[in-house]
């Protein structure tokens, strides 16, 4: 029998080197003394010959007043993480740890990991996205209903048709408070019932046949959709802390790619409305709501409650994918429950101005976000393009902020900084704005004034999605996240009942009074931006010096003293 010995080169990566005696010592690789980490308990691991592998080992204790949550309620757990293994492990014990070591890990190797994330990305994110895209879709083809006929058809004034976008809106932030709900009911029927719900609602829409009628549709629809606004909550169902920062920028990068479908769509259903009976708004409406419904069905059938119900794992990654989020699901050491709330971290988020910088920039950034895509075929068209001209116009810009929002959100989690990718995507923003109304007061050509719409478009999708992920790194713990998310919703949604009014009738056909307000409101984002970077670059050098973490995974590692401090580090 030969033996394997783990060797630490930091607190919470081991490496298992083949070894003939096990009664050799554990010995330590790296700046970390052993007078860092207390006793150590030695753990030998029989390989049965296999050669050198790299094991993960997290903690999945922690030790309160003393009093440390004991291995053995935790061996189970171990033996179940090794089933269906390429290898036979056996672990042995040979001496005492004391009260404040570390007792018990999760073994599993970086590989099997990574297989994890990579299925998780592909077979949950890229859906949850899709569906997104479904509900920006429903939400935002009112715009190109009016240009396809539903505007005359329903003898709508101007302020009628604000109407239905604000209302949208009222809904939307007044139920946002059904997030908590995805721990009431299980994930997969809530989420199946929401989009069900608002892809009925939506294809009910092609039934209106009234101003009030349509109305009311509009304010379901909010309701049905503020039941989504979870889906990053759900996704810390399945990913760590660390990991959900590009996990949302996949996701929000769904909003400008509906809304380029939604461009193309309406351009091939207003070509073919000449030759149909039914009106091409009324089957617009049907065509984008439908699908939904039939979504539905395999939402209910293929989304995973949690990782141990990940049909596409097989038992052995299913039993990983849950040990790996341990430690973020672990009973804290306040005796909550692991998904309690601590009134204490929502009290000082509460209390806390960057927060409301964040809020503020996203509600500055709604204002441009709502609007153009609602008004963008209409402000086309009254650029002197046809309707069927405006419809294929409008999904071009949009296609190429998809593109954009994914590049942002790749080279910020590469580089590690947000606020230089805010304020840079805030000022092409405002550039773009600023051409379209200075080329609107200048009585330019439409061409002129339609280039604006492309860095407007790249500028603001980009901005929305980084400053989300920024308000999530910025929060130390969950229920600080919670709150400050809640935050940027209540706050941040309020800019779309500013954004609905910018676009008046009596402002056509160059809306230079819309187009100077939203690039005010987005560079009015590049200085906010930069104010909290100053504010999170001297809370950074107040902080005094310890181990650095990153809002959470440091705390409660093998070994770690209990009396040296982590060290957060905000996220620039």
């Amino acid at each position: 029998m030969s033996y394997g010995r783990l060797h630490h080169d930091n607190t919470s990566r081991y490496m298992l080197h083949r070894s003939s005696d096990p009664s050799s010592p554990l010995t330590s690789h790296g700046t970390d003394s052993e007078s860092d980490f207390g006793s150590e308990e030695d753990v030998y691991i029989d390989t049965d010959g296999y050669s050198p592998v790299e094991y993960e080992m997290k903690d999945l204790s922690k030790s309160i007043n003393g009093n440390t949550t004991q291995s053995h309620e935790y061996e189970e757990d171990l033996k179940d993480s090794l089933i269906e293994g390429s290898e036979k492990v056996v672990v042995h014990k040979t001496r005492r740890g004391s009260a404040s070591t570390t007792q018990s890990f999760m073994l599993y190797t970086p590989d099997e990991e990574g297989t994890i994330i990579n299925k998780f990305d592909c077979k949950l994110v890229l859906f949850v996205a899709f569906l997104y895209m479904l509900s920006f879709l429903d939400r935002s083809n009112i715009g190109n209903a009016r240009v396809a006929g539903m505007y005359n058809d329903l003898h709508l004034s101007s302020a009628q048709f604000e109407w239905l976008l604000r209302v949208f809106y009222i809904t939307y932030i007044a139920f946002e408070w059904m997030t908590l709900l995805w721990k009431v009911f299980p994930p997969h029927i809530y989420l199946a019932i929401c989009v069900a719900s608002w892809g009925l609602i939506a294809s009910l829409q092609s039934l209106a046949i009234s101003f009030w009628s349509m109305l009311t549709l509009r304010a379901c629809l909010g309701i049905g959709e503020a039941a989504f606004v979870g889906i990053p909550f759900y996704l810390s169902f399945f990913y760590k802390r660390d990991e959900l920062a590009f996990r949302t920028g996949l996701f929000i990068s769904a909003a400008p790619l509906a809304t380029s479908f939604a461009g193309s769509l309406g351009w091939a259903v207003t070509k073919l409305g000449d030759h149909l009976p039914i009106a091409s708004w009324r089957i617009l409406f049907l065509l984008e709501g439908f699908p939904s419904i039939i979504v539905a069905i395999f939402v209910y059938l293929h989304i995973p409650d949690g990782p141990l119900q990940a049909k596409y794992l097989t038992a052995r990654e299913r039993k990983v994918a849950k040990l790996r989020l341990r430690k973020e699901q672990a009973v804290s050491t306040t005796g909550t429950e692991k998904h309690g709330i601590k009134w204490h971290d929502v009290r000082q988020t509460l209390l806390d101005p960057t927060a409301y910088l964040t809020a503020s920039m996203f509600f500055c950034c709604n204002v441009a976000f709502s609007s153009l895509p609602v008004f963008l075929p209409t402000i086309i068209q009254e650029m002197g393009f046809s309707p069927l001209a405006s419809q294929a116009l409008s999904a071009p810009p949009y296609l190429t902020a998809f593109f954009a929002v994914l590049l942002t959100a790749y080279l910020s989690d590469r580089l590690r900084t947000r606020s230089a990718f805010v304020i840079f995507h805030a000022l092409l923003a405002a550039s773009g704005y600023a051409m379209m109304a200075i080329a609107g007061s200048l009585h330019a050509t439409p061409m002129i004034r339609y280039i604006g719409v492309y860095p407007a478009s790249m500028g603001f999708f980009s901005a929305v999605t980084i400053i989300i992920t920024w308000t999530i790194n910025n929060q130390e713990s969950d229920s600080g996240k919670g709150t400050g998310l809640a935050m940027l919703n209540y706050i941040g949604q309020l800019g779309p009942l500013v954004g609905v009014h910018l676009y008046p009738d009596r402002d056509q056909p160059y809306y230079v009074k819309g187009m100077a307000i939203c690039a005010g409101f987005m560079g009015m984002v590049a200085v906010l931006a930069f104010g909290l970077r100053m504010i999170l670059l001297g809370k950074n050098r107040r902080v005094p010096m310890g181990i650095e973490g990153d809002g959470g995974e440091a705390e409660g590692l093998v070994g770690l003293d209990r009396r040296k401090r982590r060290r957060f580090v905000f996220m620039i």
